[in-house]
């Protein structure tokens, strides 16, 4: 039996621009499937210089899209939107979201909750006094907090922060986007991922030590803000930005791709990146660092290899069978398409609305302890 259709607003970080941030992609497949669920879905994000610049989806043709110049234009507009919501929901990183919240959470009638697309980054920065777009105080006033990190961090969410009910909504892959090609392989192994500086220290060791170990291999990094006095060794490629039609190719032109993740979403583990599932649907066998809850969702030495130093990454480059290469990615590819889809995605947050809009809370899934 379908749901009713729900009257969805969404105010996330950007639907229109990939550029620099990993929301773009996951807010495109999650209002998509759930417009195509029969819902009706407003997304609204804030008209900033960066992502005007840089907008290569600026009209999705799925649900609604509007800009707004101002926090002022956003209450003037979309008031009334927001208030006959039967959700709204407030997206991390969104700009003045503090303000943002306060007011979608005064105005709305229906429920009302926070999408946390880096959830340990946000309890990072509230450790540290840091409230740009969620505060303490804020928490309780959200009927559901939405984690793109599962395990014991959503109990940590309830239990210490005070949200009412805390359910994890992963990210995703788009099936319909990202699948394998048969192309000529460019690169050995590849990167894609905008630079971060806790996440250096990781590419470093996994990637540019080994290609400096092996000179006749060829390594490709695509993604913006990395810094000039970075000294890259002459076989690794650099690439500025990739928008998302283009990320299908790049995956399919490496023999294998690699995963890393920021220190806080390591530290509380259960964190996957929506990279991790793009390469994986594309078929392309990762080679990731290790965190907590990595095995929950795909199987090391089947579905993924896990490497620790450049020693384990020229392994796996120069010594892995080629056809067990293949089976790896294919694997992968199997349980990605059948839990981690933008469909699945959609169903799930259904499903959390429908119960908090029914008066109960949907089932925590499962998840053992952690050091978290």
């Amino acid at each position: 039996m379908s749901a009713p259709p729900l009257r969805i607003v969404i105010c996330g970080l950007s639907i229109t621009s990939s550029w620099g941030n990993g929301h773009a992609t996951t807010y495109r497949g999650l209002v998509r499937e759930l417009a195509a669920r029969g819902h009706d879905v407003l997304f609204l994000e804030r008209d900033v210089p960066w992502y005007a610049a840089n907008r290569d989806l600026p009209e999705p043709p799925y649900g609604r899209t509007a800009l707004y110049s101002c926090l002022e234009e956003l209450k003037d507009r979309f008031s009334g939107d927001v208030r006959e919501a039967d959700v709204v929901i407030v997206g991390s990183y969104v700009p003045e979201g503090v303000a943002v919240g306060e007011w979608v959470t005064t105005v709305a009638r229906g429920k009302k909750a926070f999408y946390d697309i880096d959830t340990p980054v946000t309890l990072a920065r509230l450790r540290r006094g840091e409230n740009d777009y969620l505060s303490r105080e804020l928490i309780p006033r959200y009927d559901l907090y939405l984690s793109f990190t599962g395990g014991p961090t959503l109990e940590c969410l309830e239990r210490r922060y005070g949200a009412p009910v805390a359910r994890v909504l992963y990210c995703s892959t788009d099936p319909l986007v990202y699948y394998p090609e048969q192309r000529k392989p460019a690169w050995e192994l590849g990167y894609l991922g905008t630079y971060s500086e806790d996440r250096h220290p990781s590419l470093e060791r996994l990637m540019l030590e080994t290609a400096r170990r092996w000179p006749e291999g060829r390594f490709v990094v695509a993604g913006p803000l990395y810094p000039e006095n970075i000294e890259w060794p002459a076989n690794v490629e650099r690439i500025e930005h990739l928008a998302p039609p283009t990320h299908r190719a790049f995956y399919n032109s490496q023999r294998f791709t690699l995963n890393i993740t920021r220190a806080d979403m390591r530290r509380a583990g259960f964190s996957p990146s929506v990279r991790l599932f793009e390469a994986a649907a594309c078929g392309v066998p990762i080679i990731s660092d290790w965190w907590v809850g990595l095995d929950h969702i795909l199987k090391p030495g089947s579905e993924i290899l896990v490497a620790r130093t450049a020693a384990d990454t020229l392994r796996f480059l120069r010594e892995l069978p080629e056809e067990e290469r293949l089976a790896i990615g294919e694997r992968a590819r199997k349980h990605v398409l059948a839990e981690h889809t933008a469909a699945h995605r959609a169903a799930q947050l259904e499903g959390y609305i429908l119960a908090a809009l029914n008066g109960h809370a949907a089932r925590r899934a499962f998840c053992p302890p952690s050091e978290f």
